[in-house]
């Protein structure tokens, strides 16, 4: 999958209707750390789901605000760090092909060369604030993911 250097940010989001129109709510952080700003225009991309991210979204979607704000204030950046290895499972795949896998608070990485259900070590080459790239390193790891 091709990434623009412009990318500012990468969520899970529900699209929801309001009096005819949609919206997609930004999650609080996204404000907070600046990496949106209010007030402002974006361009949006909407890449679907599978069956089991919606799933986890309606989960999501169950945590009343008290909670949401006290995972805000717990953000630290994100989980993975740039020479890190992981074992991941790969749960989609991008428009370009490349593999999709999630670690801790749902944060996303994007693997090349990878399909759907594929259990590898990777290594993390580019981590941003809210998405890392990696290689594979290793496609038979010893570990359960």
């Amino acid at each position: 999958m091709d990434i623009s250097e412009t990318l500012q940010t990468l969520y899970t989001a529900t699209v929801e209707q309001d009096d005819g129109t949609y919206q997609i709510t930004v999650p609080e952080r996204e404000i907070e750390t600046g990496t949106l700003t209010e007030a402002e225009t974006y361009r949006v991309a909407l890449i679907s789901t599978a069956a089991s991210d919606a799933d986890d979204t309606e989960t999501t979607d169950t945590i009343n605000s008290t909670d949401h704000e006290d995972q805000q204030q717990e953000y630290q950046g994100p989980p993975v760090e740039e020479g890190e290895q992981r074992d991941v499972e790969i749960e989609n795949l991008g428009d370009q092909g490349d593999g999709i896998a999630k670690v801790e608070r749902g944060y996303v990485v994007i693997v090349p060369e990878t399909s759907i259900g594929d259990r590898i070590t990777v290594e993390m080459r580019q981590v941003r604030e809210n998405v890392a790239f990696a290689d594979v390193v290793d496609r038979n790891p010893r570990q359960e993911v």
